[in-house]
């Protein structure tokens, strides 16, 4: 299972899409949303109950990564890979089962807790191999591959809705969509676990030379050390719970305006001389799939330049003003109100690709895959406070009366203050102090095992 060294003169930029045809396959959770009308018709459900597979998949993902961050480090990529493909597709295998059966548990069971922990053990799969293989540009190869947990929907999205239709809305036709998808999306995985590859023992050290020949500098305020710090060591410093905070706070900003887009912005102008449309409500939600897509590679990528802590301070800054853009304005202009969305949408993708190379210029490249799946509770916390604080404020002006984009007034409100505390603990990052620092000796004969292991497998 370890995976091969890589050969002298093979290119790193095969690496991206071993870690593509993961993320894009994982991607599929965002998609979820196309099989809630077929569930709640065929089982009987409420929006709430036929919610609660996504809800604990998003929950099992933060918590695997949590927890197999280490596994992951230890054992490498292409056992995370395949740990990963097993979960996820046959999570997918126990939910044809429950809709075949008509028993939601197992649903529940499936996709949730068992499609969950393939989420969390696949999305941290490549991150350390891919920052590994581009010391020189580390927020765009994270960005590459977890674009494409952004992006998965873009293709799940259709074929769900032409599977369904194809098959049918019913439960016999919802379980021959969810075997197809396990069948198709373990192939796809697949191709990912065997196309990747580790660099050689000491490759790190060897960061690839610039155009000019001479190795490429740092980026201004990306507080880039070339210390090592453990994953055990590095829960315990303030930076890393800053930087729990920063992700807390710009995921709870985003998710809040993509899990409820489509019924917002009809609020937004339904007592307006120009309401959205179903079909238009339905475009919006995928502009902003694009947006959050194309926020993973481009500002990850520009993080590269201008460095991490400003790159976050633009995400939490900027996406402060827009949402106080929308707050007071959006019901008066449909542009406004879609393009500060879209920004606020492209701000939560980037800052998901960015947070590895922020961690990686504070920690290390040592267990910097372990560190961001203990960061990735950010994650899974922003995921139920986000809709949360939507949903029950917009409840809650429901019943005192309000309609229109007065229900949201107080959540967006809400939302500009944790983008500001987000703001503040980004401010308060800092290099991280010498006693966290582990004897560079100790990782050399690390990196030496690790080569020693792999050429005996």
């Amino acid at each position: 299972m370890t995976p091969p060294l890589a050969p002298a003169g093979w290119s790193r930029w095969l690496v991206p899409p071993a870690a593509l045809s993961v993320h894009l396959s994982i991607g599929q959770a965002y998609a979820w949303s196309v099989f809630k009308p077929p569930l709640e018709s065929a089982l009987g459900l409420s929006g709430t109950q036929s919610a609660l597979p996504f809800q604990l998949g998003i929950v099992m993902l933060g918590l695997s990564a949590a927890f197999g961050g280490t596994l992951v480090e230890r054992n490498g990529p292409r056992w995370a890979m395949t740990v990963a493909l097993c979960c996820f597709s046959s999570g997918f295998l126990i939910a044809a089962l429950g809709a075949a059966t008509e028993q939601f548990w197992l649903i529940v069971l499936g996709y949730g807790f068992v499609g969950g922990i393939g989420l969390g053990i696949g999305y941290i799969s490549p991150v350390s191999t891919l920052i590994k293989w581009f010391p020189d540009r580390p927020g765009m190869a994270t960005g590459i591959a977890i674009m494409g947990f952004g992006g998965g929907a873009l293709i799940a999205s259709p074929w769900s809705a032409q599977m369904l239709k194809s098959y049918g809305t019913g439960s016999e036709g919802i379980a021959y969509a969810f075997l197809t998808h396990g069948l198709v999306y373990a192939a796809f995985m697949t191709l990912g676990v065997l196309l990747v590859r580790v660099p050689p023992p000491g490759y790190r050290q060897k960061a690839p030379e610039g155009a000019d020949g001479k190795a490429p500098q740092a980026a201004a305020g990306s507080l880039i050390s070339t210390a090592q710090v453990s994953a055990k060591s590095a829960v315990r410093t303030p930076q890393f719970w800053c930087l729990w905070l920063v992700l807390c706070m710009n995921v709870t900003a985003g998710i809040g305006i993509l899990e409820k887009a489509a019924p917002m912005i009809t609020d937004f102008f339904a007592e307006t001389s120009t309401p959205v449309s179903v079909s238009a409500a339905a475009g919006f939600v995928a502009l902003l799939s694009a947006a959050n897509m194309a926020g993973r590679i481009g500002w990850s990528s520009t993080s590269d330049l201008i460095g991490r802590k400003n790159i976050y301070r633009v995400y939490l800054g900027v996406g402060a003003v827009m949402y106080l853009l929308i707050a007071q304005f959006g019901d008066s202009s449909k542009p406004l109100f879609v393009v500060c969305a879209l920004v606020i949408l492209s701000f939560y993708g980037g800052g998901f690709a960015t947070i590895p190379a922020y961690l990686k210029d504070l920690f290390g490249t040592y267990q910097v895959g372990a560190i961001h799946g203990r960061l990735l509770t950010a994650w899974s916390t922003a995921g139920v406070l986000g809709p949360l604080i939507v949903n029950w404020v917009a409840d809650s002006q429901e019943e005192a009366g309000k309609s229109g984009a007065g229900l949201y007034g107080l959540s967006f409100t809400i939302m500009i203050g944790l983008l500001v505390v987000g703001f503040v603990a980004n401010e308060l990052v800092r290099p991280v102090h010498p006693r966290h620092h582990i004897p560079a000796p100790r990782e050399a004969v690390d990196d030496q095992l690790a080569g020693e292991q792999r050429q005996h497998s």
